[in-house]
């Protein structure tokens, strides 16, 4: 059954009377090449742990499943829970699981598949695999990182957009809050950039798929992680100041404290948070005082 094919897919709604939730982010992927390249590009083997995230109706699980030792599937729709029985049942490696991702225990079921079926193996890895709906990505992507879920990789198709600000560095428009939790926790590199034309229904936007390798250490030593964070979201929630006034601005600190941390740090209390590295922003959250977090 070719899944990336419109036919197949029109005869499965038909088949089991399914309508695309729009309110779900649902767009099914109707190019093999990028599977491909998306299981080829995460470094998939055949002692691995996938979990993946919104499977839809198995398109990306499938070729997933092929590669893996193992793949664990979260649906929140169950509506395609039937159909998923059907496009997965040659596959005796997927386990699919109803739920919202965003309010499972990720910790909890990779233990769980550890124990009870043995993945992933020694020589395995636990990888993060998906083709994430719009509007949550950034919280699913948030969820994974500070709880740092015990994974190698994390494979994700998003809107171009998203992608584009993760990817972001220093001095450029894109670059915020969200370049650099992600880039702190992990290596970013672009597999493929996907045209909106390959998709069913058609969104509105391109997409992409990014490759994020999970950092053995952090991209920066700081002192405190929370602290760190907060520095940075100061930072960038008035992204117009100048550093000086967005980081007092948070309310954590005094302007007369946010002044002696930049002094400390050695960094201009009139640029803007968009021009300030990782190790820059490190340098500041140390420099602030604790006492004063939220």
């Amino acid at each position: 059954m070719d899944l990336t094919s419109p036919k197949t897919i029109r005869q499965l709604k038909e088949k089991y009377g399914f309508r695309f939730a729009k309110g779900l982010g649902q767009n099914f992927l109707t190019d093999p090449g990028v599977l491909d390249q998306m299981v080829e590009g995460s470094g998939i083997g055949g002692d691995d742990l996938v979990i993946e995230i919104g499977p839809g109706i198995g398109t990306l699980t499938d070729a997933a499943a092929s590669a893996a030792g193992r793949v664990a599937a979260i649906e929140v729709d169950d509506r395609l829970l039937p159909i998923l029985a059907e496009t997965l049942a040659d596959h005796d490696n997927v386990e699919i699981i109803s739920g919202d991702v965003l309010k499972l225990d990720l910790g909890e079921l990779i233990r769980s598949q550890e124990q009870d079926r043995g993945f992933p193996r020694e020589d395995g890895a636990v990888r993060i695999l998906g083709n994430l709906p719009y509007y949550i990505t950034t919280p699913i992507l948030m969820k994974l990182l500070e709880e740092e879920v015990p994974a190698r990789t994390i494979t994700v198709m998003m809107q171009k957009e998203v992608a584009d600000r993760i990817e972001a560095q220093p001095g450029s428009k894109a670059y915020g809050a969200l370049s650099v939790a992600v880039q702190y926790h992990c290596k970013v590199s672009r597999i493929v950039t996907v045209p909106k034309e390959v998709f069913m229904p058609r969104p509105k936007v391109d997409s992409a798929v990014l490759l994020l390798e999970m950092r053995d250490e952090k991209a920066v030593r700081v002192q405190d992680q929370e602290r760190f964070f907060a520095c940075v979201r100061a930072g960038f929630g008035q992204r117009r100041k100048t550093l000086i006034n967005a980081v007092t601005g948070s309310g954590r600190w005094t302007k007369e404290e946010v002044r002696a941390a930049l002094a400390a740090a050695e960094i201009d209390e009139n640029r803007r948070a968009e021009t300030l590295t990782l190790e820059e922003f490190g340098r500041l959250a140390d420099a602030l005082p604790a006492a004063k977090e939220a």
